[in-house]
């Protein structure tokens, strides 16, 4: 995988988002503190920001080139993504959320099949259940789930175990792990919590105040 984020400036509330790095791991942590900046990176490379000027390149796909008014729609980018909120719509059924996810989506391949993904994320028995009367980590795969669903060339991953206790943690880190190696997709895992990078990536970006301070290989 080849993340290009070039002359990346997004004007924000109070400092502005300033990035310039490629990223060459499977898996990388953007590890930083609330409000440096993490979400808003990911929303710019997810499309639902649009930055005063930017080169956005995922190998060799251009999604954001501001120079040349390019700007792929989010629909077309082909990124999973679930945020801190994860987004499941309540009034549906765990199987519609996940349906949802991979609607408009004909290319899919048995490895990005509902059957295989909802087996890799052990919810075969949840699907016919509403997200109402799910637990905070049932959701989180169900999440998780409806993101793989749109067969996507690189995942983001937004604080994905902020909401969770201790124990609830360590139950859906290995299903993060699983979704790592077993999917081969890159990854991108905002986090502010140090042991969660270095269980899942071989990388990590620290983020202040909208700028990457350091790079640190996070030994596995």
């Amino acid at each position: 995988m080849n993340l290009l984020l070039k002359n990346i400036l997004l004007p924000l509330a109070d400092f502005a988002l300033d990035i310039n790095v490629e990223i060459r791991h499977q898996a990388t942590a953007i590890f930083g503190p609330s409000g440096a900046g993490k979400t808003s990176l990911l929303d710019l490379i997810a499309g639902l920001r649009r930055p005063k000027t930017a080169l956005v390149q995922l190998d060799d796909r251009v999604l954001t080139n501001t120079e040349a008014r390019l700007q792929v729609p989010t629909r077309h980018r082909r990124i999973g993504y679930v945020p801190q909120d994860l987004a499941l719509f309540p009034h549906l059924s765990v199987r519609h959320n996940l349906l949802y996810g991979r609607k408009g989506n004909g290319d899919s391949t048995p490895l990005f099949s509902l059957e295989h993904i909802t087996n890799v994320l052990e919810i075969e028995p949840l699907i016919d259940r509403r997200v109402t009367h799910l637990s905070g980590g049932e959701k989180q795969r169900v999440a998780l789930a409806r993101a793989l669903l749109a067969s996507p060339q690189i995942l983001l991953l937004d604080e994905p175990l902020a909401s969770l206790d201790t124990v609830l943690k360590s139950k859906i880190l290995p299903y993060l792990a699983r979704i790592r190696d077993e999917f081969h997709l890159p990854m991108l895992y905002v986090t502010h919590d140090w042991d969660e990078a270095q269980a899942l990536c071989s990388e990590a970006l620290v983020m202040e105040r909208g700028k990457i301070t350091r790079r640190e290989e996070l030994k596995k």
